[in-house]
Formats: structure tokens, sequence, C-alpha cells
């Protein structure tokens, strides 16, 4: 009692300078988050989603790097890197991973299975659609701890205990409501940064649906982010499920032979685009991306995923 008496004088001191004071709960915060973002109806009519685009990294041999990352409910991915024509993948099936590399020898691809730490980080993603659409259906709990300035920008400090006991922080943008950095305990080594840090920019709309087209995992210090570059994005396509197991085994691709599966999108598979509907879109795409109305501040990025590869961020 005490405590949330606490933070509601917080908030009311924080906006003192303004036309009205802010005074909200957690709950109302993540309310209008989920509105802000396209909706809980909307949301959950999501049970695929790809992205693609390229990464930039300072650590990477070549500056930009294609990516196609495909995601289905409840929690699997996968996430195709090329550069320099080779190609790395990272495959999670809901509990187990793999991350497959080309070989160093020129044979098959070198394929290893997840680390304790990187499984324990992947079990635990709050899935597509983030840690608060649907908070509730998905066990976590929610706690108001302040304001705080993220870049700039005001923002409410959300804590987020998951059903399993893991704790993340969330910020969201005062006068926007969508995310703008998101927290998660990184499960490394110890004496390893035990923190991992991503950041959202850029938000677009895609048919209805807020989506960040750039994300930022933090690096060490005096190391440049990695940077995440959301070019398209396709909802409810139709995903080979092959595309979650594991990589040794023999995969059907879409046309039913036997052999490496492609990315379903076109620009790292070489096929042409699947056929329109009867809207004239491409089948599953969710439509040009629109920027959010102008407020009076640029508005940041959010989104439910982290960037790969990174931190073992998602």
């Amino acid at each position: 009692m005490f405590r949330r008496v606490a933070v509601c004088l917080a908030l009311v001191a924080f906006g003192a300078g303004n036309a009205a004071p802010v005074v909200m709960t957690a709950e109302q915060v993540a309310e209008k988050n989920v509105s802000a973002r396209g909706g809980l109806e909307a949301w959950r009519k999501v049970d695929t989603m790809v992205w693609a685009g390229h990464i930039v990294s300072m650590r990477a041999e070549t500056p930009g790097m294609l990516f196609v990352m495909e995601q289905q409910r409840p929690n699997k991915r996968h996430f195709q890197l090329r550069t320099a024509g080779m190609k790395m993948m990272r495959i999670f099936d809901g509990k187990h991973g793999w991350i497959e590399r080309p070989s160093q020898q020129g044979g098959p691809p070198d394929v290893k299975a997840y680390t304790p730490a990187e499984l324990a980080f992947e079990q635990r993603s709050p899935g597509l659609d983030g840690p608060l659409i649907d908070y509730q259906a998905k066990g976590s709990t929610l706690a108001l701890e302040g304001l705080e300035e993220v870049e700039g920008r005001r923002a409410f400090r959300l804590k987020v205990v998951l059903s399993n006991g893991e704790v993340d922080h969330v910020w969201v943008d005062t006068q926007t409501f969508l995310e703008l950095r998101y927290d998660r305990p990184s499960y490394g080594p110890p004496g390893a940064n035990q923190t991992v840090s991503v950041f959202y920019r850029d938000y677009k709309e895609f048919d209805g649906l807020q989506v960040p087209t750039i994300i930022e995992t933090a690096a060490g210090p005096g190391q440049s982010p990695d940077r995440m570059v959301i070019e398209r994005v396709t909802v409810n396509a139709r995903l080979d499920q092959s595309a979650f197991a594991d990589p040794r085994r023999p995969r059907r691709d879409l046309a039913g032979g036997s052999g490496l599966r492609e990315p379903a999108d076109p620009a790292l598979s070489g096929q042409p685009p699947a056929r329109p509907d009867a809207a004239g879109r491409p089948a599953g795409s969710i439509g040009s991306a629109k920027s959010p109305a102008p407020a009076t501040e640029p508005a940041p990025s959010a989104t439910p995923a982290s960037p790969e590869p990174g931190s073992q961020a998602r």
C-alpha cells in the first residue's frame, strides 16, 4: 500500500510541469500499450510473423547482413543470416535450439545445440507479441516502479515478473505508449554482463499493427550496438514446420521435395513473391508500412522480439 502511494506521488511530482499530472497504474499503462500497438484482438489473431531486412554490426566481417526471422506461436523461431555468400541459422522449436554455421573445412555445416544459457534465454522469451500483450494469460504480473528518461524521452518503468520467476523491465513512452526499452537477464557465465538491453525505435504501422523497424541490442562498454533494420513484415504466412526442427535431420521443403529449406522471404530465397490475394496484396502480407501519426516528438520504436544476433537477444 505504501509502495503504491509513493509511486503515485512520484508520478505527480514528475508531471508537475505539464498541463495535467501523470498518475497511472501498471495495468493501465499496459492497457494503453496494447491499444497503441494495434489492440489485443488484432494481436491474438497473429499466429506467425516474418521479419526481413538487414543487420549492421561492427563485430561482423561485413557491415550489412541480410536476415529473415520466422516466428510462430507459442514460441518458435527460425533466424537466418546471410553474408558474403554464407548462411548462418539459429533455430528454436519451443524447447530445444540449434545453431548452424558454415564449416571451416568446406564440408557440411557445423551444427551445435544451444548452451544451457541460450536455452534458458529462449525458453523464457515473451513470444512474438512481447511481454505486455496478453500478459495475464502468460502468467506475468506487473508493477509500476516510477518514471525515468530513456534517450531523452519520458517513460514508465514497469517491472514484469514472468510465471517462471524471471524479472524483466520494460520502459513505455508516456506519450505514444510504445515500448522504448526492454531488459532481460542474459544467463551468461559468472562475471559477464547479466542483462540484455534492447532498444526499440521507428515504429511503423502494418495494417493496424505497430512494429518497430529498428531494434538495437546494447553491446559492451565502448562498443557500437548491433542494429536490426526490419524492412518487410509478413503476418500469418504458411511456414514450413521443418524450419523449427533440428537442422541435422532431413527436411521437406514447401514444394514437397527434400533438401535444405529456403527462407519464406523472396529477397533471400531468390523465388518470386507469392500470388497476390483479392485485395492485390501478396499472400500473408500485412501491407505497406505506415509511420504513426506524428507526435510532438519523433515516435520511438518497440517490439516483442529481441534481435539476432547479439548478447543472446532473441
